[in-house]
């Protein structure tokens, strides 16, 4: 079993940046997929940016150039950096983990969750 816990997130006015941290307990197998999705109501959860076992990231179209996702294995953390922050960033923030090498877009294909953490971009 595996726990994940977001926290950082906020208001922040549009161009400003925020630094969301997950930490993670428990097993975590050899090849995983680890990564960011948000959720806005009334639209589907969306895959923001994965990073490999093997160090591969994915970052979605919108958030390129403007976010980074970075793992620290020692410390059992995932953080994303996110600047030039636009309203359109606004959603709630899910930390998430998956067994197996590959980073599916799909929230289906996740099986661990976090609680989320809010982000609000006012413009």
């Amino acid at each position: 079993q595996v726990r994940l816990e977001e926290s950082g997130g906020g208001p922040v006015p549009a161009g400003g940046s925020l630094r969301l941290s997950c930490t993670w307990s428990g097993y975590r197998s050899t090849s995983y997929c680890m990564g960011w999705f948000r959720e806005v109501p009334g639209k589907e959860r969306e895959r923001v940016a994965t990073i490999r076992s093997d160090g591969v990231i994915t970052y979605a179209d919108s958030v390129k150039g403007r976010f980074t996702i970075s793992e620290d294995k020692a410390r059992k953390t995932l953080d994303l950096e996110m600047d030039s922050l636009i309203p359109a960033d606004t959603g709630m923030y899910y930390c998430t983990q998956k067994v197996g090498g590959s980073c599916p877009p799909a929230q289906a294909q996740y099986r661990f969750w976090g609680q989320g953490t809010q982000v609000t971009v006012s413009s």
